[in-house]
């Protein structure tokens, strides 16, 4: 399902959209991006987010209480990119306790483009503020007991979504004192991926009007735990009929449990007064009812009397239609194995400018301030390292002269027979050192890149390895092999691979939005600057999804 996007890094104004497979985003600010979310809601796209409901627990807190032991609130913020810290939620308090299991969830929207650094916090609530809203504390109040940090992806990544933490004091971590420990469970507010359709019908219904036939309708209901029936479906009412066709519905997972579940399934007769009369019942799982269905055959309703015993109807229920749909969401597939492999190929053509000199596109800035490849390697490495277990990431350079003098348009980064880099810092030092070694030239050549990225997501998919591999090219310049590059596209367009290409310096960079599936630009609605890396990370959630479910390929443990 290979795919490009590209994207304009040099003022951050414009981002190729896109399909492919890849687009980009520059900016620092991680809170509403209006220009984005625009080209989405115009184009008809949702928001590109997943709500998230965080549970939390703590264990081995300090006790601040004399008398009794601590009453303990958590407290979730998201740190921004100024550093400043945004509040998203709070528990309830507990009363005395240094283990607690707080039930009230903290809703948090993941966002597969950007780094979120969640910080928690934990109080000790003090007796004569326990009749006041949470909302409502103030915290300067509370005693503090301790606090931690972690980056969202850190938790959805885990097999099970739990990740522990240990807390600290405000001075960081370290030190002999113990503030016990956090753990964090993350869950998917939609709790279902299952749907079940299905076409009921009955035959032969007693009829229990006295002056005309039965008006019947269906009631579902799901058995407790303590051997109570919650209604979860109620079909619409057919009048004048001893043999209804309902409309087909639509059951959830989240409505109906496990497919093993026992459902009561009750056929009343409609009376306008509310004072419904059952015409006969019946349990049948889910399981049950599609069994029906691939049979052919009816399961005929029971008439419970006050005495425990049981009258058999001539009337039967059949199942018509039953059609079941599983959808699993990106974090299903991250969560239960799957791994995003980072590679980038970084443009060393003459174009760029001789890194020494201040006014070059690879300058190295002493004071640190990083130059455009620089900032593009981290925005997207930073990302992405949450979902690939080793961090070792494959980096190229591309139109240079490499250390023994060869033009290549594929050469390893670090100068050796290895083509992979140990994590995003690994990368940075491979490209400064490659600035020492390597002699710029050109011309501008993608599709040996794209080439060598393809035969590795190639190999891992004949390996049946659960990989989905994403490239990322910087770029200066205007393309040579535009036709190759493209032919190049259209060979990997099969596999798991999404190409993000982002531009930088002044360079025209409209000849790349021949490269993208739609070629629709993304410009600002507000005027301001659009993180074109963000933005290209935005789509790929989507295009991993598409490869896996056009291929029917399920997450692992299914």
């Amino acid at each position: 399902m290979g795919g490009c996007l590209s994207g304009d890094l040099k003022g951050g104004k414009q981002a190729i959209g896109g399909g492919v497979h890849g687009r980009s985003t520059m900016n620092n600010d991680t809170g509403h991006n209006e220009a984005i979310h625009h080209f989405y809601r115009v184009r008809g796209h949702s928001p590109l987010f997943t709500q998230i409901e965080l549970s939390l627990s703590a264990s081995n807190l300090r006790d601040l209480d004399i008398t009794s032991k601590s009453d303990p609130m958590a407290v979730l913020y998201v740190k921004k990119m100024d550093g400043t810290l945004e509040e998203l939620g709070r528990t309830e308090v507990i009363l005395n306790s240094l283990n607690p299991a707080w039930i009230d969830k903290i809703h948090v929207a993941y966002q597969f483009e950007i780094v979120q650094n969640l910080v928690f916090h934990v109080y000790d609530v003090d007796t004569k503020y326990h009749n006041i809203p949470v909302k409502a504390l103030n915290l300067n109040e509370q005693d503090f007991l301790g606090e931690t940090t972690c980056v969202l992806s850190e938790i959805v990544t885990k097999s099970n979504r739990t990740l522990t933490l240990n807390l600290h004091g405000k001075n960081g971590p370290g030190g002999s004192r113990n503030f016990g420990a956090l753990t964090v469970h993350a869950e998917e507010t939609f709790l279902s991926r299952i749907t079940v359709e299905m076409k009921l019908c009955c035959s032969q219904l007693d009829n229990v009007d006295m002056f005309s036939k039965s008006d019947p309708f269906l009631r579902i209901s799901r058995q407790t735990e303590d051997g109570n029936h919650v209604p979860i479906y109620k079909t619409e009412v057919i009048n004048n009929n001893l043999n209804p066709v309902w409309r087909p519905l639509y059951l959830s997972m989240q409505q109906f449990g496990s497919k093993d579940d026992p459902l009561l399934i009750e056929c009343f007769d409609f009376n306008s007064n509310g004072n419904h009369v059952l015409i006969g019942q019946l349990h049948k799982s889910v399981s049950e009812l599609e069994k029906l269905h691939k049979d052919r055959s009816g399961a005929n309703l029971i008439l419970p009397s006050h005495r425990g015993q049981e009258k058999v109807l001539k009337g039967q229920l059949f199942v018509d239609q039953f059609i079941e749909k599983e959808h699993f969401s990106f974090l299903d597939y991250i969560s239960s194995g799957f791994e995003i492999n980072f590679m980038v190929a970084i443009d060393f053509t003459a174009s760029n400018g001789t890194p020494r000199n201040q006014d070059s596109l690879h300058y190295i800035d002493p004071s640190g301030r990083l130059n455009s490849y620089q900032q593009a390697i981290m925005e997207v490495g930073e990302v992405i390292q949450f979902y690939d277990s080793d961090r070792r990431f494959p980096a190229w350079g591309f139109g240079g002269r490499t250390y023994d003098g060869t033009l290549s348009h594929c050469f390893n980064l670090n100068g050796t027979n290895a083509y992979e880099v140990e994590g995003v810092q690994g990368i940075m030092a491979a490209y400064a050192s490659a600035l020492h070694n390597v002699t710029l030239a050109g011309p501008t050549l993608f599709s040996h890149v794209i080439s060598m990225a393809a035969q590795m997501a190639s190999q891992a998919t004949s390996n049946g390895i659960t990989k989905y591999f994403v490239l990322l090219i910087i770029t200066d310049g205007v393309l040579t092999d535009i036709q190759e590059t493209m032919d190049a596209l259209v060979r990997a367009s099969d596999l798991p691979l999404s190409i993000l290409i982002v531009g930088v310096g002044n360079a025209d960079f409209k000849q790349m939005e021949v490269l993208d599936a739609d070629g629709r630009r993304l410009e600002s609605s507000t005027g301001g600057q659009i993180s074109v890396v963000q933005a290209l990370l935005e789509e790929l959630p989507g295009q991993f999804l598409t490869y896996m479910r056009s291929r029917n390929i399920k997450p692992l443990h299914v």
